[in-house]
């Protein structure tokens, strides 16, 4: 069976402004990289619908959305900033609910067994977007609401989600903390942006601080001693993924050393812990990853080990 990959071209239309590190190139780099290795016939692809207002309110407060459509621009060459680096074009808006959307047939097509995995190729990412606030490029959080569409819509009681992007997720903590249906495991560099996650009080969150110069030995081992047990202990029914690639070391967002062999090794270890106990769905949304090589790199060997190779 094989993997599908979600995406839609409005994805490519939200832009904020020219200096900005957050650029449709992103999508041209994962899709260049995927058929350079000849990937795309071990793929299925799906056009991400627009998520609904009631999909939207499992995650976020109604005045939050109101605000965020309320903010987006209806002409061109227009940018109205919801966030100090987070702004909205003509094009944010629908691109927003496709991501959203993303996540939310991503679940559907595992839950339906059509696919054992998926992978959301999106933009904009979502995993710093708080129940009430944007931030760090963000506006819905895509992940989070894919989670709270298989509660509601799959009866599904034991989700885990994994962030492992070079930044803390805030946002998807903030939503799920305390939410004893989701385990959240975050991986990050600390002290950094958004300067969050070191002192989680939450028993079903597992958050991994990790100093500047972080490799993946240093990774792998923290994984596994943190992580991996409760993560068993948790038995998932379903693995959801924050797929940040912004801790390559390629990439001058952040300060990690981290290469494609281990965006490799952790993307297996989820998906053996996906065969033992969730019948083996994923569902993998992408979040951060900003040297556009390194990206598509990153990209291609995780599908690869979602595919099970």
């Amino acid at each position: 069976m094989n993997l599908a990959y979600i995406s839609h071209p409005d994805c490519y239309e939200h832009r904020m402004g020219a200096h900005h590190v957050e650029v449709p190139e992103r999508l041209y780099a994962i899709n260049d990289r995927l058929i350079a290795a000849g990937m795309e016939m071990l793929m299925t692809h799906y056009d991400a619908p627009l998520a609904t207002r009631e999909q939207l309110l499992r995650v976020h407060d109604a005045d939050y959305i109101d605000m965020i459509f309320a903010a987006a621009p209806r002409v061109n060459d227009i940018l109205t900033w919801v966030d100090g680096d987070t702004a909205m074009s003509i094009g944010s808006l629908s691109a927003a609910l496709r991501a959203a959307g993303a996540a939310i047939l991503g679940v559907d097509l595992v839950m339906s067994e059509r696919h054992h995995a998926a992978f959301c190729a999106i933009r904009p990412p979502g995993h710093h977007a708080e129940r009430h606030q944007a931030m760090g490029f963000c506006f819905f959080n895509n992940v989070a609401i894919g989670a709270a569409h298989a509660l509601a819509e799959h009866a599904l009681t034991r989700i885990a989600i994994i962030d492992f992007d070079v930044h803390h997720g805030n946002g998807t903590e903030d939503i799920f903390a305390g939410d004893e249906r989701v385990l959240f495991c975050s991986s990050f560099q600390h002290p950094f942006y958004p300067g969050s996650g070191a002192n989680s009080q939450a028993s079903n969150i597992i958050n991994l601080p990790l100093p500047s110069g972080t490799d993946g030995a240093a990774l792998r081992a923290a994984i596994e001693t943190a992580w991996l047990p409760r993560l068993d202990q948790f038995a998932p029914q379903l693995i959801m993924i924050s797929a940040g690639f912004d801790g390559h070391a390629e990439d001058d967002m952040a300060h990690f050393k981290l290469r494609e062999p281990d965006y490799a090794w952790l993307t297996r270890s989820l998906h053996e812990l996906a065969v033992r106990h969730a019948n083996e769905r994923v569902v993998s949304c992408l979040e951060g990853g900003y040297h556009l090589s390194a990206l598509g790199r990153s990209v291609a060997v995780h599908i690869d080990e979602l595919i099970g190779h």
